[in-house]
């Protein structure tokens, strides 16, 4: 007697040109009226009933039937194409720098119904011999959210890259800070160079890179109120960053900060440059009220800014300028200030972090003064002993 599979159970039949078993299963109908059939195949029949099987339970659990060839690269480039739409321009670059360069390689051609957490694992595994604990944490993030994306749309049914820990990568590059004798070598250096005031302001204020960058005039007062009660010294108002929207990095970043008297003295040298780089533009000028600027008044890039200042500090005594960027600064803005007995809650609210434990925490290596409180009572003690 011919066994005739039940309705809804699907198909099974040979295929002569593929010289396959291929499995059949109707999934009702789509939003145009259309049948829905999906279809599974292998060389035994046991092998096409077990994808068949497959395709239903997923069918009854709620889940839409992912092509057998959609792979971690269809993941990762829907994610890049419809999931980043709104993002900033430099959020976009870098993953699609890490994703292209990290993730497709190694696991670009793998099914993703098939990708395991042992997968994931040993990849990441792989990439910590060469890559940063940060670059780590940003690859498996943009796995993570690719997976997590087409999960959401019924392309796999659980994400196993948030199953997976972030190992340790290699040691990034060490932060350090300038020694007073060294900080003076680099003003000397770079007094009379277009970034002067650029380094003063940084090493003077600790106000971060990106805030310099996108400093305005109309947030500089070079005067302040020395005729009214309560004086008002000249001040800088750190309140914008070049990031997205124009918002400082936290809410406590943004702050107003008073100007160092050799502060005072090179912006208004370097108005005076400023305004001579204007007329030799002419109409080239593109004013956007910038302190920091180009020579045609265009905002400042990064790679810029690490060129000039490097070329402003080359003629440094014991300093090394490769091996010093603009950031470091704010780094040796803190580890004098601490150096010379300043409270750790005054230097964090100077330099706008969110809580003490963000500058310890960043800049352990420079504050660590010594306590001698406890070995100050100690020996009173003892003594009068």
């Amino acid at each position: 007697m011919t066994f005739r599979r039940s309705r809804g159970d699907g198909g099974l039949h040979w295929h002569e040109g593929r010289q396959r078993w291929i499995a059949t299963a109707s999934l009702g109908f789509d939003a145009s009226g259309r049948r829905v059939v999906k279809r599974g195949s292998g060389r035994t029949k046991t092998e096409a009933k077990r994808k068949l099987k497959a395709v239903l339970r997923d069918h009854e659990d709620g889940l839409a039937i992912a092509p057998g060839d959609y792979t971690v690269a269809h993941a990762v480039n829907d994610w890049l194409t419809f999931g980043m739409a709104g993002r900033d321009v430099a959020t976009l670059k870098a993953v699609r720098s890490l994703s292209k360069t990290h993730v497709l390689p190694s696991l670009g051609a793998r099914r993703i119904r098939d990708l395991s957490a042992d997968d994931v694992d040993k990849w990441l595994a792989d990439k910590a011999t060469s890559c940063s604990t940060r670059t780590l944490q940003g690859l498996h993030s943009c796995l993570n959210r690719s997976i997590k994306r087409a999960m959401a749309r019924d392309k796999v049914k659980r994400n196993v890259v948030a199953l997976c820990a972030v190992p340790r990568g290699k040691p990034g590059r060490p932060s350090k800070a300038l020694t007073f004798a060294q900080a003076e070598a680099v003003l000397v250096a770079s007094a009379g160079s277009r970034m002067n005031a650029y380094i003063l302001l940084s090493l003077l204020t600790g106000a971060r890179t990106e805030e310099l960058r996108a400093l305005l005039w109309d947030h500089v007062d070079l005067v302040g109120t020395p005729d009214v009660v309560p004086l008002i010294p000249p001040y800088m108002a750190v309140w914008r960053s070049v990031r997205s929207g124009g918002d400082t990095k936290t809410k406590k970043s943004r702050r107003t900060l008073a100007l160092p008297q050799r502060c005072v003295d090179a912006l208004k040298g370097h108005e005076i440059d400023q305004a001579r780089d204007r007329t030799v533009a002419g109409e080239c000028w593109q004013d956007h009220g910038l302190v920091f600027a180009s020579r045609v008044g265009t905002p400042l890039d990064p790679s810029h800014v690490r060129r000039d200042f490097r070329a402003a500090i080359a003629g440094a005594v014991g300093v090394d300028a490769q091996d010093w960027t603009p950031r470091e600064l704010r780094h040796s803005f803190v580890s004098l200030l601490s150096d010379n007995g300043v409270p750790l809650e005054e230097i964090s609210r100077l330099v706008g972090h969110s809580s003490t434990a963000v500058t310890e925490l960043v800049y352990r290596k420079q504050i660590r003064p010594v306590m001698q409180e406890g070995a100050t009572v100690m020996d009173r003690i003892f003594h009068e002993a």
